[in-house]
């Protein structure tokens, strides 16, 4: 029985979700009897699985991973880097819940560059974002095979990696629902034990946990070992370099919004939880850290930070736990980036910047197409890693690098002309407001391109920006050349509806 499919040509398409003038949540009944979106794909997601992707969202496997090297770098002083780039964020995220709620769209912030700033920087940043997500399924796959080898060490890590891409892969094939239950329970995992990790960790700072092994020092250990700033003042910028990416992610709820029963609700509740979300499981997971040992104990950088903390008060086979949570983080980011890079593909099918049969939706409501495309990616990618993993593979690290910052910064300009464009068509649907319009705006793009700058004059993160640079203006490149040979042939794809 062959699958039915929807698709969405390059031209206005009156109702969908990435056209403003189409209403922004209708849904229609496919052949199943089962409710779908407008543009083919279906109303799946719960509003728990939406709350849950929204609260996991923040946290990647970066913060349980690489957290150490950064209170290595900075010392306590860490906890303002991480408070910086978490207010960065929180901004960003502002504005993007201000245009979602407005206007949900699969393709977010991509679809909304598209209708502001023109078909070019949608196409582009678009792109870009796609190309991130597939790079990060290759650098998840390699850890969490690494993780399952050690357990397992007669499989080979290769075969583990297959396996994890695999089965990631069948989830989201079958519905977007079971993209959403397992995103549930990851993010889920994820999110008890960091609460679980901050309560018993604050209960052995203050001495108030029964048979713990840490002296309970309270503050002391923020100002004993060379004071708050062991590193100098200017190590807070580092520490913003290092910690900066482990915020990636937090913009997947308003994608996965437009399959849900009620985006705009999603979006809103995203948009104004982000700030105790980044307050409890980043800043207070690191202050945990910082005040259960000093911030130059070896064991932060050896075992990693938290393994380090739970070790000093004596929960036994802490390795192992951290082990299963890592794992649990690792697959989540690769069941959200593959999610994430396909649904960004769909939208750019359904604006005629990528193939057509991105665009089209199986009796699911699922865009097969683009999920497998984007895996086949990955899948070259982890070939890459095992190949070449200091030449080929690191060329895509470095080259995707500093995707999250352009991102972003396009965000923001976006927001910036979407604000006019939403209050003269539709002012009613602006339920979520930037606070302190436009100031607070041009304060963030200030922030972000700092740290861009700041970039360059470190040796890791000046290559990063270089060829990032470097791919973003062949991807700007190849877009103005479709543009112009389009006005040549007279063929231009139009940009969604009235844009």
């Amino acid at each position: 029985m062959t699958s039915q499919t929807t698709l969405i040509g390059p031209g206005p398409h009156p109702g969908g979700p990435d056209r403003p003038n189409g209403p922004d949540t209708t849904h229609s009944a496919d052949s199943t009897g089962s409710t779908g979106s407008s543009d083919g794909l279906q109303a799946g997601l719960k509003n728990r699985h939406l709350s849950m992707i929204a609260i996991g969202g923040v946290i990647g496997a970066g913060l349980f991973v690489g957290s150490g090297t950064g209170i290595a770098a900075a010392g306590p002083a860490i906890l303002l880097s991480y408070a910086l780039v978490g207010l960065m964020v929180v901004f960003v995220m502002r504005m993007l819940g201000e245009m979602a709620a407005a206007r949900p769209s699969s393709g977010s912030f991509s679809a909304y560059a598209d209708q502001a700033l023109g078909r070019w920087a949608g196409f582009s940043i678009g792109w870009l974002y796609w190309f991130f997500w597939v790079v990060v399924l290759a650098v998840e796959a390699t850890a969490g095979a690494k993780i399952l080898e050690g357990w397992v060490p007669g499989v080979p890590q290769w075969a583990w990696a297959l396996i994890v891409m695999v089965v990631l892969t069948a989830t989201n094939l079958v519905s977007v629902g079971s993209y959403g239950e397992f995103e549930f329970w990851f993010a889920g995992i994820k999110v008890v034990a960091i609460g679980a990790f901050v309560v018993v960790g604050l209960l052995a700072v203050f001495g108030l946990l029964p048979g713990s092994d840490n002296p309970g020092a309270g503050l002391a250990h923020l100002t004993d070992t060379g004071g708050f700033f062991p590193q100098g003042p200017g190590a807070v910028l580092t520490g913003v370099l290092m910690v900066v990416f482990s915020f990636m992610g937090s913009e997947i709820v308003t994608l996965a919004a437009g399959e849900s029963e009620n985006p705009q609700r999603a979006v809103q509740k995203a948009t104004n939880s982000v700030i105790w979300r980044i307050a409890v499981f980043y800043l207070g997971s690191i202050l945990v850290v910082l005040t259960l040992l000093p911030w130059n104990d070896p064991s932060i950088v050896k075992d990693g930070s938290y393994v380090a903390a739970l070790n000093s008060i004596g929960i036994p086979h802490a390795g192992q736990v951290m082990n299963v949570i890592v794992l649990t983080a690792v697959l989540s980011c690769l069941n959200s980036g593959l999610y994430t890079a396909s649904r960004m593909a769909f939208s750019l099918g359904g604006r005629g910047d990528a193939p057509k049969a991105f665009a089209r939706t199986n009796k699911r409501g699922v865009p097969q197409a683009a999920i497998l495309s984007s895996v086949v990616f990955g899948f070259v990618a982890v070939f890459f890693n095992y190949q070449w993993p200091d030449t080929v593979f690191q060329f895509l690290l470095n080259s995707s690098g500093a995707v999250a910052l352009f991102v972003w910064l396009v965000i923001c300009f976006t927001q910036l002309r979407m604000r006019g464009m939403i209050l003269r068509e539709s002012p009613e649907k602006l339920i979520v407001r930037m606070w302190l319009f436009p100031y607070l705006t041009w304060a963030t793009i200030a922030m972000i391109s700092f740290v861009l700058v700041y970039m360059l004059t470190d040796d890791g993160g000046r290559e990063q920006v270089l060829l990032s640079l470097l791919v973003a203006a062949l991807v700007v490149a190849v877009s103005l050349v479709r543009e112009a040979r389009n006005r040549r042939n007279g063929t231009e794809a139009k940009a969604p509806a009235d844009a």
